[in-house]
């Protein structure tokens, strides 16, 4: 596990080096955005196990529109599929 200190996780280090950039910020606050758009909606509540996903991926261009918007279970949204050798397709 990356920013791993005698075993513990380094939080301080991981905002530094990456979570404080400011591309991922904006891409946070998309995805909180998308979030708050769905519990508005009655669609997810806080504490429901499920996680809302972008069907296609902000990384990849995605948009915070209704349409790119589905909820999922936290298991389901976490897990992608695989090559054999184990990268994500």
């Amino acid at each position: 596990m990356p920013y791993m200190t005698n075993g513990k996780r380094d939080y301080k280090k991981q905002y530094e080096k990456y979570d404080g950039k400011n591309d991922v910020k904006k891409d946070r606050a998309k995805r909180n955005g998308a979030r708050r758009m769905l519990e508005r909606e009655g669609r997810v509540s806080k504490g429901d196990g499920n996680d809302v996903d972008h069907k296609t991926p902000l990384s990849k261009g995605g948009s915070n529109a209704k349409k790119n918007l589905r909820v999922r279970s936290s298991t389901a949204n976490k897990s992608f599929s695989r090559t054999k050798t184990g990268k994500m397709k």
